[in-house]
């Protein structure tokens, strides 16, 4: 399990001033003109393999910076962590973003040190000089060039899985099997859309016919997986994929990350909570209690205090939580016993890609 350095929660305790929320990218240029939020587009692609433009595979060479609040970056860490390639992809804090973007942690890792920078848009800049809007976590750099290698969080855990399996742990899971690859895609750019991201749909809309609309487009995609996983252990039967992983990310961070944010949209008995859902939450503490999430993560999550005895409340995107259950309370109800241990079920189902639709596909390849 990872700890959390003291230096480094000071870091996190102790913040650059944040800009008015109202002026953040998201909410000004990030939108639709109907008032919806449309996410920039990740502006370094690279892939990592043995092709031509590809980047090659090499422990140690790379640094994964990312933020352990950001799910897009405890998605990659999930993974590594899953994989054993954490000495493989060492990874380097950013926190407190604010005009200038996110800021690298001096305490976590030797990026700052190395490159003599503590901002993850100077490395942007240093790669493409016409780069334009924001850098985001999580982004891989190069150590040997001081170049972004990619920002690309929706095929880095495909790489992770794929074109580095040669430095995989012994026992380390397959997430991306061969025969489930196209239907795991689908599922996958599913659950970016209406899940992952449809929290932020929600939260961060102009309008809020845009926002309600986000937000029943995320209460039916949950209540479809509680039945799907009402039968099977993880989303493809007995198989963990790297689709459990992605929708994890957002059940994990509901509760006190987004949740606040519908409450101030929609109120309190008009938002749901994952414990609404049976199957859904007894599916999320399975993968809770069993290796997808470690003390970082629950820090940053809020549920346990960093080495001083305080806990982070700063990955709220909006709302005020004084209704929230206490610390304790939630990291006790994550704990409770799940009962999944017997379900198996099938890959089958009749979601994306059913009727033969997932052929066509070809998102991870």
């Amino acid at each position: 399990m990872t700890a959390l350095k003291a230096s480094v929660e000071y870091e996190l305790l102790n913040p650059p001033a944040r800009d008015d929320s109202a002026k953040m990218p998201e909410v000004v240029s990030e939108q639709t003109p109907d008032g919806g939020f449309r996410r920039q587009r990740n502006w370094f692609t690279a892939r990592f393999g043995q092709e031509d433009g590809q980047w090659p595979v090499e422990a140690g060479r790379y640094r994964l910076l990312g933020s352990v609040g950001c799910g897009w970056a405890r998605r990659q860490l999930i993974v590594t962590r899953l994989l054993g390639l954490q000495e493989a992809l060492p990874f380097v804090l950013l926190y407190g973003r604010d005009s200038q973007g996110w800021r690298i942690s001096d305490s976590d890792g030797d990026v700052v040190q190395r490159f003599g920078t503590d901002r993850l848009n100077d490395f942007y800049r240093a790669t493409d000089p016409t780069f334009a809007g924001r850098g985001t976590s999580p982004t891989v750099i190069d150590t040997v060039t001081g170049k972004v290698v990619t920002n690309n969080y929706h095929l880095l855990p495909i790489d992770l899985e794929t074109a580095w399996k040669p430095l995989h742990k012994a026992d380390a899971p397959d997430l991306y099997q061969a025969d489930l690859r196209q239907e795991i895609d689908l599922l996958n750019q599913q659950l970016f859309d209406d899940v992952n991201n449809g929290t932020y749909k929600a939260i961060f809309a102009q309008s809020h016919n845009a926002a309600l609309a986000a937000k029943r487009i995320f209460e039916a995609r949950l209540a479809d997986y509680n039945f799907r996983l009402a039968s099977r252990r993880y989303l493809f039967g007995d198989r963990l994929t790297d689709s459990d992983v992605r929708l994890f990310q957002t059940l994990a961070s509901f509760e006190r990350n987004y949740r606040p944010g519908f409450v101030e949209l929609f109120g309190q008995d008009d938002s749901i909570q994952i414990s609404d859902y049976p199957n859904l939450w007894a599916y999320a503490r399975d993968l809770f209690q069993n290796g997808l999430v470690d003390d970082r993560e629950k820090y940053f999550l809020g549920l346990v205090p960093g080495p001083s005895g305080e806990y982070i409340n700063k990955g709220v995107i909006r709302g005020e939580t004084s209704y929230l259950p206490t610390p304790e309370e939630s990291l006790a109800a994550w704990l409770e016993p799940d009962g999944r241990e017997g379900l198996t079920g099938s890959p089958l189902y009749t979601g994306p890609g059913g009727g033969g639709s997932y052929e066509l596909w070809s998102f991870g390849a």
